[in-house]
């Protein structure tokens, strides 16, 4: 199965729901099933803004509970779509979908940057040690969820 690797707490974030998409720099051309891994850092700059402490007080989180090292969640990756203008306020995708609230807060809605969508995304019962590598990468093992 395809892994994405992320910092945390946005990894955590994605995967409890609070965000539908994930934004990076570049796009893939890949499509179907992804779990998601916890990299072993942690963005503390991010964990001390008010309202993504409030999200993780929401599912009982804080920064030094967050899992870190290990695939916690799968998903479907259903879509790529380019970011083609931001506002501040709001963000434009290129099939004109517009982007706020927690999704606008807990992305990168650069110009020319990627959201990648997904569907189906399940915490796993049992988080799973892995060593992240960067980009989309293949593990091999198995999933119970």
């Amino acid at each position: 199965m395809k892994v994405l690797s992320m910092k945390q707490p946005w990894a955590s974030l994605f995967v409890l729901g609070e965000t539908q998409y994930e934004t990076r720099t570049w796009r893939t051309h890949y499509r179907g099933p992804m779990a998601i891994h916890t990299s072993k850092k942690i963005d503390l700059t991010a964990c001390s803004y008010q309202r993504v402490q409030e999200m993780l007080d929401k599912h009982g989180y804080t920064p030094s509970t967050l899992p870190r090292g290990v695939i916690i969640g799968v998903c479907h990756l259903v879509n790529c779509i380019k970011v083609i203008e931001n506002n501040i306020t709001s963000a434009v995708l290129e099939d004109g979908r517009i982007i706020s609230g927690n999704d606008l807060l807990l992305g990168d809605y650069r110009v020319g940057g990627y959201a990648w969508e997904v569907s189906n995304m399940y915490m796993l019962k049992e988080y799973i040690p892995a060593k992240g590598q960067l980009g989309l990468w293949e593990y091999s093992g198995e999933f119970s969820y």
